[in-house]
């Protein structure tokens, strides 16, 4: 593990994504002050979090990207509760090529995701304004970050989930979430197969050593 604290700026994204062409680092480069922006007017962030935004929020949500690797262009994604954009924004910057609809309840925090996704010209990014049940469309993968307990959230995800594997992506459709603490009563509770990856697999900085990447295919037990 390395000893390095989880503070920093976009320079940490760069070190983990070194691959980013230069589009990419502009958007990572500008999220930040983005989201210190409209967290001003809107609270989206922990305002005592808003100076980590960088590792806390914006790498953490590219654990996802970690994990999956390269996707197939045309690869659909549902951001389900997504909050103020989070993973679904920094997810968009990482793959243009892919679609992302970003869901949530409480419109005002779609207000600063949809802001964001405007001022950084992510014309990937569709949003709405409601409960993901109102969605009828069928996306490769649910993402979700700290929305709800596990059972649930594979309830609502699998609706929108389609069955069918998508060529050259590594793995098959389904459900990828962001949680933390110990998930073996939320993993046990689920009849489906659930993988789980520590984030520090991908990212071994001491913030997300509790942090962990739990994938739930479209494949039941």
């Amino acid at each position: 593990m390395e000893t390095t604290l989880c503070n920093g700026d976009a320079d940490l994204i760069y070190r983990f994504f070194p691959q980013l062409d230069a589009r990419q680092r502009e958007a990572f480069g500008r999220m930040g002050d983005l989201y210190r922006e409209w967290n001003a007017k809107i609270n989206v962030v922990s305002r005592r979090d808003i100076d980590n935004i960088y590792p806390s929020h914006i790498l953490h949500s590219l654990a996802i990207a970690a994990l999956l690797g390269p996707v197939t262009d045309g690869t659909s994604f549902m951001d389900l509760g997504c909050g103020g954009g989070f993973p679904g924004i920094p997810l968009a910057v990482m793959y243009p090529q892919c679609t992302f609809h970003l869901v949530d309840r409480v419109g005002k925090k779609l207000t600063v995701a949809s802001a964001i996704a405007q001022a950084l010209d992510l014309d990937n990014v569709t949003v709405q304004h409601g409960d993901a049940s109102e969605c009828r469309d069928k996306y490769d993968y649910v993402v979700s970050r700290a929305v709800m307990q596990l059972e649930p959230l594979v309830k609502a995800a699998f609706r929108n989930i389609d069955n069918r594997r998508r060529d050259g992506n590594r793995y098959d459709p389904g459900l990828i979430c962001l949680k933390g603490g110990d998930l073996a009563a939320e993993i046990a509770a689920v009849h489906r197969p659930v993988m789980e990856f520590p984030v520090t697999e991908f990212f071994p900085l001491p913030c997300f050593e509790l942090k962990e990447i739990v994938y739930v295919p479209n494949t039941r037990r």
